[in-house]
């Protein structure tokens, strides 16, 4: 990570600076009333008139201090959001800066890959975790903003919690970090202080603001195109299963190192335990296709140490 203080700034505004340009109502409804408007850009008048300030010269003088970093003036058509303004707005209807939620823990669909017991989200701090209740084994800590909370039953909280992970991941492992969009590499670790529980675990890193991600190695083959579509010839659709029902997604008990200099890990994925699941638990996660029964079978995707698949076999019990 780039030893750089954060409020270290060359070539742009500092950033004590900027959040102190957007701490004021006036300013905030600008950005609101922006955001709002069904064509951009909103001509002055317009904007003051929807802002409901009768002074033009104490309008005009917020404007300049939001102007350019986050609005643009276009000529004499009027004013639009620049990104920076649209983050300050969805930061806000997120809930990232002013709420704090509590929500009481729920079940969730499946069990829990080590003792067989119930499984609960519970949610603080903007972190959503399923563990089970039982052993107290965790099958994910993921951050989930108080917006996501609104206007959802808990099915839909989980089932959005789900694809919030995998979309998550999909970025860390292309190198993108989700937070602040820096560079992330990816690393194999086995040793003690993943917070997942596991032996073996998959570390990625954002090599300019820090932030972590952690995983089986499993998780990372959830949108594998091969194994996507070997579980599909078996009648399963793995994009419709939360990916806390699957054990080699939470687990590495499926997870054999067969050499750590350089990395080369396989993974062992049983068919048979993700087409006996309930189809449909009425929670929206249809699991197993139509058709014929299919029979159970074996995925054996071996890995590098960077998660790139080096070989894949398919076995029919």
């Amino acid at each position: 990570m780039s030893e750089a203080n954060i409020q270290e700034c060359d070539d742009c505004v500092a950033p004590a600076e900027a959040f102190s340009v957007v701490a004021s109502e006036t300013r905030l409804a600008i950005l609101e009333a922006l955001w709002e408007a069904d064509d951009r850009p909103v001509r002055f008048s317009e904007l003051r008139r929807t802002v409901g300030m009768r002074d033009s010269a104490q309008f005009n003088y917020h404007l300049d201090k939001l102007t350019p970093h986050f609005i643009h003036q276009e000529d004499e058509d009027g004013y639009d959001l620049r990104h920076a303004g649209k983050k300050v707005v969805r930061a806000v209807l997120a809930g990232e800066f002013n709420e704090t939620p509590t929500v009481e823990p729920f079940e969730v669909q499946g069990s829990c890959a080590d003792c067989g017991g119930d499984l609960f989200a519970t949610y603080a701090d903007e972190m959503l975790s399923i563990e089970c209740v039982d052993c107290g084994s965790l099958h994910g800590h993921y951050s989930f903003p108080p917006g996501g909370l609104a206007d959802r039953t808990r099915e839909e909280v989980a089932r959005a919690f789900d694809q919030r992970v995998r979309h998550l991941h999909c970025l860390a492992a292309d190198g993108v970090c989700p937070e602040c969009g820096g560079p992330m590499s990816t690393r194999i670790r086995r040793d003690d202080a993943s917070p997942l529980d596991l032996d073996v675990y998959v570390d990625h890193t954002c090599g300019r603001c820090d932030h972590h991600l952690f995983s089986s190695v499993g998780l990372s083959l959830l949108d594998q195109s091969d194994v996507v579509t070997a579980h599909r010839a078996h009648g399963v659709d793995l994009n419709s299963r939360p990916y806390w029902t699957l054990q080699w997604c939470v687990s590495d008990d499926h997870t054999e190192v067969l050499s750590a200099d350089p990395w080369r890990v396989r993974v062992t994925i049983p068919l048979s335990a993700v087409a006996e699941s309930d189809p449909d638990d009425g929670a929206g996660y249809p699991s197993v296709l139509g058709g014929d029964d299919h029979p159970p079978g074996t995925i054996h995707v071996t890995v590098d140490g960077d998660l790139q698949v080096t070989d894949i076999a398919v076995e029919d019990d």
